[in-house]
């Protein structure tokens, strides 16, 4: 049975891919502090299942780590400071602390006697600097060279952070894996993201609304959960992932904001309209992943169309969340 340290894990993404590593039979300890993951019914179900154990830890304290043996098989990173809101609040504290929390989270997975893997999640936010600088084809393949936007702007702190994480990982001798989401969307993702903010407009609206919606002309390719964690726990097991980038997401369609309003619109069953906004500071005008090396090494690729998956976020949210 191999055994697990995951970090950030009561988080959206950490959770269920926690969940889909316990039903293969893996032990794992799942490490966060609460500030954006949540011990809600989902997580209490998890950690009841018996081979999960939920710990509080705040990896930025010092030897927070120390309690844990030296026994784990892969060290899963995924805590970090994130969402555009927190990062355009908190621009230093995002640089600063999300590399103490990855050097910690090495210095831990050093010391481990059998370590196999150690997966990093980064950030499609590392292509953005490509975008508005260099000529960079869009789906975009990860060898592509990364260009930094302006250190002054408060968004790059974050693509920052990401950026010097990789370089860390890929220098520091372990065995790894770094992955970069793209626009991975799902129950119980918070409402930090586009598809519940829209759903939630759209839930409140009376029917024949105006809906504000901001950067309506930008692209994106949207992967819902289920696909995503396919893919991780693919990449996991995949004996040719070891020391690759792959991106994580869907290659197609892409889609403008608009078009995902009307999706959400038509999802929630109401009459609504949009008041186009202007586009949000620092958002890249389009970000799709080219995704043939994931698909090459795992054998596994994006299969729930947007409908689908919007139609299940709501379903979610209505439930859980709204009403």
């Amino acid at each position: 049975m191999s055994k697990i340290l995951l970090t950030g894990g009561a988080g959206f993404i950490g959770a269920r891919l926690a969940s889909a590593l316990a039903e293969g039979g893996a032990q794992i300890d799942i490490l966060d502090n609460l500030s954006r993951g949540r011990d809600d019914a989902a997580l209490k179900a998890l950690t009841g299942a018996g081979n999960v154990t939920f710990h509080n830890v705040n990896l930025l304290a010092p030897g927070a780590l120390d309690q844990f043996a030296d026994d784990y098989d892969v060290v899963i990173h995924l805590a970090a400071i994130l969402g555009v809101q927190n990062v355009l609040d908190r621009p230093y504290q995002t640089l600063r602390d999300n590399i103490l929390m990855h050097e910690a989270a090495i210095a831990f997975a050093r010391r481990q006697r059998k370590l196999q893997r150690f997966l990093f999640s980064s950030t499609s936010e590392v292509y953005a600097g490509s975008l508005l600088y260099m000529d960079m084809p869009i789906p975009t393949p990860e060898d592509f060279p990364l260009a930094l936007t302006s250190v002054a702007e408060p968004r790059t702190s974050y693509m920052l952070s990401k950026i010097y994480g990789e370089a860390m990982l890929v220098h520091c001798g372990l065995p790894y894996t770094i992955v970069r989401p793209h626009n991975v969307y799902g129950p119980r993702m918070g409402m930090a993201h586009i598809v519940p903010q829209l759903l939630e407009k759209a839930h409140k609206a009376e029917a024949g609304s105006v809906i504000e919606v901001f950067s309506i002309d930008h692209r994106r390719c949207f992967c819902f959960i289920d696909d995503a964690i396919n893919m991780l726990t693919g990449a996991l097991q995949s004996p040719a992932a070891l020391n690759q980038t792959l991106n994580l997401g869907a290659e197609s369609p892409e889609v403008t904001v608009r078009e995902v309003a009307e999706v959400v619109f038509e999802t929630v069953g109401k009459p609504l309209s949009i008041d186009a906004k202007p586009a949000t500071p620092g958002s890249p005008a389009r970000r799709a992943p080219k995704m043939t090396r994931m698909t090459e090494i795992t054998g596994r690729a994006a299969q729930v169309g947007l409908k689908d998956g919007v139609a299940r976020t709501y379903d979610w949210y209505r439930r859980n969340v709204f009403d």
